[in-house]
């Protein structure tokens, strides 16, 4: 069946519970990207340098990746729905104390807050929304990666046309639209039936014994330190007004989406998952390098560019992480993102630290050294790694009420 067919069970026949998790997932996904276009504004308003700021992202993603030992065991024991709306409740709470922030500590301390009620909520989303879905899964999942890139191709967006009035408007814009979400969630979603196993904290690190599993966790955490080099040290580099680093980062956002949704499954299909990933990471690397040597022009060109090969790197380490190993997929995915969002929370903090022991160019380097690395592991752990390519076929999305926290 076509997912994109607009008969029953198609993309566009969706229950109204499910377009209400996707929206609310468009939100969830913008909140990541958000705070880009008005790092230097938040920079100058709390009187913090570069590296200071670059602790939002830090602090996100440091409780992010902690939380991935939580969502499981939470879920499945208080069940989709309320996992959802706890999450949103946390997000709507602390994105606007965000706004309120006196200093960059509070600011940090906020977005800590903010991480674990997104990651309470988007690791749950996707099981839900094929849960609820009509017609099967795959309509549902494309809707859910719909949400993803739009999500990240609009926060910088949002950012942009808010910040430019203030810093701390993205922050009540956030939570405004998450409460929205949450209204909408709490009149259109049931909830849906909980495992019959608990999760344990422990499962996703026990899960990590298998060595294909941990060979796409630790090549995907080399990968995620390039990505989010990219994501928070490039506005600075920039260097450019809320507006004009906002529509930068929405056409990274496009490609974004376009390459993971659309490209991806097509280069998967003619080159197969390792081949695809491994030459994207090197392209990754080779941008990345210029975008740190390049003048002005040539790095806007580059950041752009990178979403491209994100794009394809999110979705072969998606389908890698849950097809690779022989354990649920909820459970494969939180120890695979237990991994992978510590680089996401270092490199915000190192790239700039680089910089200033070094020089600009320096942190590039050591992102584009990264992504090599990601796609050596890649190479040498292939064997470990075709389990996926001979099961086509994904174990169901909701085999223990929770799912990937993907891309």
């Amino acid at each position: 069946m076509d997912p994109f067919d607009a008969g029953p069970g198609g993309l566009l026949k969706q229950p109204k519970s499910v377009w209400a998790t996707a929206g609310a997932s468009v939100v969830a996904f913008m909140g990541i990207g958000l705070v880009d276009p008005i790092l230097p504004s938040i920079a100058q308003g709390l009187h913090a340098t570069a590296s200071q700021v670059s602790l939002l992202f830090t602090s996100y993603f440091l409780i992010t990746a902690v939380a991935m030992l939580v969502t499981g065991f939470v879920s499945s024991r208080i069940g989709g729905r309320k996992t959802l709306l706890l999450g949103l409740a946390f997000v709507v709470v602390f994105a606007g104390l965000s706004g309120t922030s006196g200093s960059v500590g509070e600011l940090v301390g906020f977005r800590a807050g903010w991480g674990l009620g997104n990651a309470l909520f988007v690791s749950t989303a996707l099981a839900v929304i094929v849960g609820a879905a009509a017609g099967g899964s795959a309509a549902a999942i494309l809707l859910y990666e719909s949400a993803l890139g739009l999500g990240m191709a609009c926060g910088p967006l949002l950012g942009a046309l808010l910040g430019d009035a203030s810093w701390r408007y993205p922050f009540f814009g956030t939570a405004f639209l998450m409460a929205v979400g949450f209204l909408c969630i709490a009149v259109f979603l049931k909830e849906q039936p909980r495992p019959a196993r608990k999760t344990s904290l422990l499962d996703p690190v026990k899960a990590l014994g298998h060595g294909g599993l941990a060979s796409a966790a630790v090549s995907a955490f080399f990968y995620n330190y390039t990505f989010f080099t990219v994501l928070a040290f490039t506005p600075f580099v920039l260097n450019m007004s809320p507006y004009r680093s906002g529509a930068v980062f929405f056409a990274w956002g496009v490609l974004l989406a376009v390459f993971s949704v659309v490209v991806a499954p097509r280069l998967q299909k003619r080159f197969g998952s390792l081949k695809v990933l491994g030459g994207s990471l090197v392209l990754l690397a080779a941008d990345v390098l210029v975008l740190g040597y390049g003048d002005h022009t040539t790095a806007v060109v580059c950041t752009i560019l990178s979403g491209a090969f994100i794009g394809v790197n999110n979705t072969v380490y998606t389908e890698l992480a849950l097809g690779v190993s022989d354990a649920p997929r909820p459970v494969a995915s939180a120890g695979y993102n237990f991994v992978r969002w510590f680089a996401a929370a270092a490199a915000p903090y190192f790239a700039p630290k680089i910089e200033e022991w070094t020089d600009l160019h320096i942190p590039f380097v050591v992102a584009a050294v990264t992504a090599v690395v990601g796609a050596l592991v890649v190479v040498v752990r292939r064997k470990a790694l075709t389990h996926e390519a001979e099961e086509p076929e994904p174990k169901h999305a909701t085999e223990d009420g929770v799912a990937v926290f993907a891309n």
